[in-house]
């Protein structure tokens, strides 16, 4: 990375750290409801595989997906807005925390089902394969979904087809409330891999630096191979599963232990002491991105709520393997006639596009 690089993804480690605190501030307000569940500590993850992707790359997540979309470019105003359930959302405020989709940036979305989106990800890939591009998928997930079956399923189906997936366990030493250590008979989890003849490998996930070396060469192997790997990626939470955890389960003693090996402020140090950036450069920068936050805010807040009338919409996409007489009766059938607002076929990225 050059100078300017290495800025521009601390920039976005620091947006993700101060939109999760934020988003902490909202919800005790009351302003954002249902679950909220933060990225606080893991952003060298999302950030670091976020620069290693090409604009027509993909990747799809679980319920903990503010992070991605952030590192991705998505606008922070338009998903405070979804948090806060607000017309201005990036799905009109219907998705909510645990939804983000932005399908231009190549984001299919946070799945609320632990494991369910794995075999998802290998039909992106299975897509690309059909497709004959080079395309890559990188699926994220937490150490909790390794003893789901479509955990195994998924593995099993990439390894046999060769799929370009780049699947990415976070493993943040706790499936909600129960350590890893107590619902996982093998230690590491990248192992697992081994069962499917998968190329697997662990990483540092609090050190941005090791990410997108580990994760580079498993890009490079999905993009010219054809070949998926599985990466666990060592992190850690600072909050609760969500915010409705107290964390009970671990001791402060060991929060405050793990705190030490900062992924923002390890990556600061780096800046400081390897590439000659000074602190106040750092600071700057923080100034920055609080005020982009609370902007994000403001417009949360200024954004209007969905009218009753839109209840029904986003139920159907027009399709002809839907019948209307089938659904003729039903109110969120005519309204899905009114406007369709998803194209019946996504356009095709060229590689003409990709290097313009």
């Amino acid at each position: 990375m050059n100078k300017d690089e290495a800025l521009t993804q601390y920039r976005a480690m620091l947006l993700i750290r101060r939109f999760e605190e934020r988003c902490a501030q909202l919800y005790v307000e009351g302003k954002i409801g249902g679950f909220l569940h933060l990225y606080i500590g893991q952003e060298a993850v999302g950030v670091g595989a976020m620069s290693l992707l090409r604009p027509d790359d993909y990747f799809i997540t679980s319920y903990r997906d503010h992070g991605y979309a952030l590192a991705r470019g998505t606008d922070p105003r338009s998903l405070m807005a979804e948090l806060c359930g607000k017309v201005g959302g990036i799905s009109r405020g219907k998705g909510g925390s645990m939804h983000f989709y932005d399908v231009p940036r190549g984001n299919f979305g946070g799945d609320g089902i632990v494991g369910g989106h794995l075999p998802v990800a290998a039909g992106m890939g299975y897509s690309i394969r059909l497709r004959e591009t080079d395309q890559v998928v990188l699926c994220f997930f937490g150490d909790g979904a390794v003893n789901e079956g479509a955990f195994h399923e998924a593995l099993n189906v990439s390894a046999l087809w060769g799929l370009p997936v780049v699947f990415i366990i976070e493993n943040n030493r706790y499936g909600m409330g129960t350590a890893t250590t107590r619902a996982s008979s093998v230690k590491d989890l990248y192992q697992r891999g081994s069962a499917y003849g998968m190329p697997r490998t662990d990483v540092d996930g609090m050190d941005i630096l090791a990410v997108r070396e580990t994760l580079g060469e498993a890009i490079e192997r999905a993009r010219k191979s054809k070949q998926p790997t599985l990466v666990e990626a060592e992190t850690y939470r600072y909050r609760g599963h969500s915010m409705s955890d107290p964390g009970k389960y671990r001791t402060k003693e060991e929060v405050e232990k793990m705190m030490q090996h900062d992924p923002v402020l390890l990556f600061a140090k780096h800046l400081q002491e390897e590439m000659g950036i000074p602190e106040p450069d750092l600071q700057a920068l923080d100034k920055d991105v609080i005020a982009q936050v609370d902007d994000a805010v403001q417009y949360a807040e200024e954004s209007p709520w969905p009218s009753p009338d839109t209840l029904y919409e986003d139920v159907y996409v027009r399709s002809p393997y839907i019948h209307p007489r089938a659904a003729e009766k039903d109110p969120a059938w005519r309204a899905a006639e009114k406007e369709d607002r998803v194209p019946e076929v996504f356009p095709a990225w060229s590689k003409a596009e990709v290097e313009s």
